[in-house]
């Protein structure tokens, strides 16, 4: 086998802690020391362990790699504009730490405690974003087809996962005598049909560099899928399976924010985690002219909009 630049990079022990640098070093020239996104940088850290954990205890890759973790550092540093954004953040913690649990129950009918844990974390995620409440319907059907791993057991621990973080906000609030916060979180699940007709499809509420931020996500993305589905028979059933799962949150994630752009920080974040595991996956275990040439577009590029988008945002 040729030993491509590409080849040597993906199979390199330093190119995490590279990309480490890299993205420290973005995060301060965006402006964290000034406007002190301490908060940010730390659940942006325990993001990118998450993944790192993801990957390797689920043998994301089936080579010695630390892509997908790479690619997911220098997907989100891309968009630097969402720094400030504590809630995204979080999260986006949230979701990868429901992953990271959800895996660990393959074929497993029995793992209550930690689909409980899972569907926790989904219920906190869904308490600063409402709508992700309907996910767990997502879950619940790739639970069942694709880590088969849905019984009566795991959905009553994931329905008690889901409403833990409630009960105890709920608590809070009855405690200090005042249930409208309670009332009007939940009011918002199904939004009225004419503010709705008002806010689908409203693509003027993306910037430029989200756009290009999402062009590059999306299109590494896809490169990334078409290499899994030529090369998925080379990976174990498990893997192709936890796959199949990314892709699917992924694409549900593709369509909630083309159908509502107003949501961009949230999806986008959703959006990152599965593509961050088919490039890594595409970078590591493809060997040829045309991949490399691919992979130095894909970095050359996402170099030049984490430039573009930094020299925008602290213009």
């Amino acid at each position: 086998m040729i030993r491509r630049i590409q080849h040597r990079i993906a199979r390199s022990r330093i190119a995490l802690p590279i990309t480490i640098v890299y993205a420290l070093t973005v995060w301060i020239l965006a402006g964290t020391l000034t406007h002190g996104w301490w908060l940010q940088l730390a659940c942006f850290s325990v993001s990118c362990y998450l993944t790192i954990l993801l990957s390797n205890v689920h043998a994301l890759i089936r080579v010695y790699s630390r892509m997908v973790s790479c690619a997911f550092i220098a997907l989100n540093v891309a968009a630097c504009f969402l720094f400030p954004s504590l809630h995204g953040t979080v999260i986006q913690t949230c979701i990868l730490g429901c992953l990271l649990l959800l895996f660990s129950i393959y074929q497993d009918h029995t793992a209550t405690g930690k689909t409980f844990y899972a569907f926790a974390l989904l219920g906190i995620a869904s308490m600063l974003h409402v709508q992700l409440l309907w996910a767990s319907l997502l879950l619940w059907v790739l639970m069942a087809t694709t880590l088969m791993a849905l019984s009566w057991k795991t959905w009553a621990a994931s329905l008690l996962g889901i409403l833990l973080p409630y009960w105890f906000y709920g608590c809070w609030l009855l405690y200090q005598g005042d249930l409208t916060p309670f009332v009007a979180h939940f009011a918002t699940l199904v939004p009225d049909i004419q503010t709705l007709q008002q806010e689908i499809f409203d693509y003027t509420l993306l910037s430029r560099q989200q756009v290009l931020c999402l062009c590059l996500t999306i299109v590494s993305s896809f490169i990334g899928a078409i290499h899994f589905y030529i090369r998925k028979s080379r990976d174990k059933i498990r893997t192709r399976l936890y796959f199949y799962f990314l892709i699917w949150i992924e694409l549900v994630a593709t369509v909630y924010l083309f159908v509502l752009p107003q949501q961009f920080d949230i999806s986008f974040r959703i959006i990152t985690i599965g593509a961050a595991a088919l490039t890594g996956h595409f970078i590591a275990l493809s060997n040829s002219k045309v991949s490399s040439i691919i992979f130095l577009f894909i970095m050359g590029t996402t170099l030049l909009i984490t430039l573009y988008n930094l020299r925008t945002w602290t213009a």
